[in-house]
């Protein structure tokens, strides 16, 4: 199967910082793909990159056989690559219907919109109880919620995740995990960033290890969780 995204030698500057050292990825189109490693290793600025919202210094991202490096964060959100950003970024003196329907403001068919609506309240039911209440109210995980759901309504082709489980409950946790799973069966292709690399790579088929802005491992995630590197650094015993 032919890759939906492959990046190819991918280096991101933070002033003299040499942030990303000419990393290579490939998504297969239908996969969850992680990327895993320690804090502070490059994962949030790659997918920054990949959104158009950093520069880069050298490297090539083809989307679906468009390359998308010179390509303005807009126009990449408009070719189906939606990323849901560490932190929620949610819009928090907003209702919750307001943040939802943002999420669809560059697509031009309202009826479909309003389906997708209807589409994304059925996936987080507890948005719906919360619909006309501010955003900045929601708990931890329904704002998790809220910020995947705003996603979902610029109806992406490649949904990148920055942390979901940051700050959450174990139980939300796997609430929001699940429904990852469930989008995936549906056939959205997905791509996690997780410093929670357990979890990553119990719900991803393949994953990439990161350290110091390099990729130093990948394969399938059955096979890094059976990595005697990945575990003495990630896992413990």
């Amino acid at each position: 199967m032919s890759a939906l995204l492959k990046v190819t030698g991918l280096r991101v500057h933070y002033g003299f910082i040499n942030a990303i050292k000419g990393i290579d990825l490939s998504l297969e189109q239908g996969k969850i793909t992680t990327l895993v490693g320690a804090n502070g290793a490059g994962k949030s600025t790659t997918l920054l990159a990949l959104s158009g919202l950093l520069p880069l210094q050298a490297g090539s991202i083809i989307f679906d056989g468009v390359e998308l490096s010179q390509m303005p964060s807009h126009r990449i959100v408009d070719c189906g690559l939606v990323q849901v950003p560490e932190g929620r970024e949610i819009l928090t003196t907003l209702a919750v219907r307001e943040n939802l329907l943002l999420g669809a403001y560059r697509r031009k068919q309202s009826d479909e919109s309003a389906r997708d609506l209807a589409h994304v309240l059925r996936l987080f039911p507890r948005l719906r109880e919360r619909l006309d209440s501010l955003a900045g109210n929601l708990s931890g995980g329904e704002q998790q919620m809220l910020a995947i759901a705003r996603a979902l309504m610029a109806k992406p082709r490649l949904l990148l995740l920055d942390e979901p489980s940051m700050g959450l409950a174990p139980l939300l946790v796997q609430e929001i995990f699940r429904t990852l799973r469930q989008l995936n069966q549906r056939g959205l292709t997905i791509l996690l960033v997780e410093q929670n690399v357990r979890q990553a790579l119990k719900i991803a088929e393949y994953g990439y290890v990161m350290e110091n802005g390099k990729i130093v491992l990948s394969g399938p995630s059955a096979e890094l969780l059976d990595n005697p590197k990945v575990i003495d650094a990630y896992l413990g015993a």
